[in-house]
Parts: structure tokens; C-alpha cells; sequence
């Protein structure tokens, strides 16, 4: 049975013919434990809002503390996602580097085996051009002394 501090304040006691209790103490009291009551009362509606307050709190909090781990798991899925594209790119640069390297390497060696082939053939050509002016020359000593002896 719940009580009330209008009960208590309402509550009428018999009174005895002997030895009774003072009636006006006991209203006294009992005004008393209304009061306290009431208090109790005012108070425990008040800390029954104040827990009501701080679960709603606490329920936003966990919602935005849900919401920040998601934001901070998929933050974290880019910036993976980002340095594997950024490592794939990076790749795909050295290996074109590398391709060009090679090329420009190749042009290198062929052009230097194309220079060493002119180089071999103006000797060749160096080479038969004194031996045809020795071979003139000796002509032109052998007229000048068979001119010299007629």
C-alpha cells in the first residue's frame, strides 16, 4: 500500500480516555513526516528525470561514438584503399620508367653500332683511297722516270 503525505496529514488517530496521546503532538509529527515525505518525494521525481535525462544522453553518445567508429573505419578503408592505389601507380611509373630506360638504352646501343659500322667503313674507305693514291703515285714516279730516261 503506497502512502501519500496527503495520507499522513489526513490520518485521524481514536483517542483513548487514558493515557492517550497529545493529539496536537501527534498532528505535529505527522506534518513533519508529510513534509519530509514530500521532499522525498519532490526529490526522487526529480533524480527519476535527471537518470531519464542522463540515459538519453548516454544513448546519443553511444550513437555518435557508433558513428564516429564507422567514420574512422571507413576513413581509414580510403586512406588503405588510397596508398595501394597511390603504390599501384607507383609501380606502373617505375615499370614505365624502366620500359623508356630499356628503350633509350637499345637506341643507344644500336646507334653506337651503327656509328662503329661507318667508323669500320670510312677506315675501309681510308685504306683503299691510299692504297689508289700509292698505286697513282707509283704511276706518275714510274712516268716521271721513264720520261726522265727517253
Amino acid at each position: 500500500m503506497q502512502i501519500s503525505p496527503l495520507d499522513i496529514q489526513q490520518q485521524q488517530f481514536k483517542v483513548k480516555t487514558f493515557r492517550g496521546l497529545d493529539p496536537d503532538d501527534v498532528d505535529a509529527f505527522l506534518q513533519t513526516v508529510a513534509g519530509e515525505m514530500e521532499g522525498l518525494i519532490r526529490e526522487n521525481s526529480q533524480m527519476k528525470e535527471q537518470q531519464s535525462r542522463q540515459s538519453r544522453e548516454m544513448l546519443d553518445m553511444a550513437e555518435k561514438e557508433r558513428e564516429l567508429r564507422e567514420t574512422l573505419l571507413s576513413a581509414q578503408r580510403v586512406i588503405e584503399e588510397m596508398k595501394a592505389n597511390a603504390r599501384k601507380e607507383a609501380e606502373l611509373i617505375v615499370s614505365e620508367a624502366e620500359l623508356k630506360g630499356e628503350r633509350i638504352v637499345a637506341d643507344a646501343e644500336r646507334l653506337l653500332g651503327d656509328l662503329k659500322s661507318r667508323i669500320e667503313e670510312i677506315r675501309r674507305q681510308k685504306i683503299q683511297f691510299e692504297i689508289s693514291f700509292k698505286g697513282l703515285l707509283e704511276s706518275f714516279s714510274r712516268q716521271l722516270s721513264s720520261d726522265e730516261s727517253a
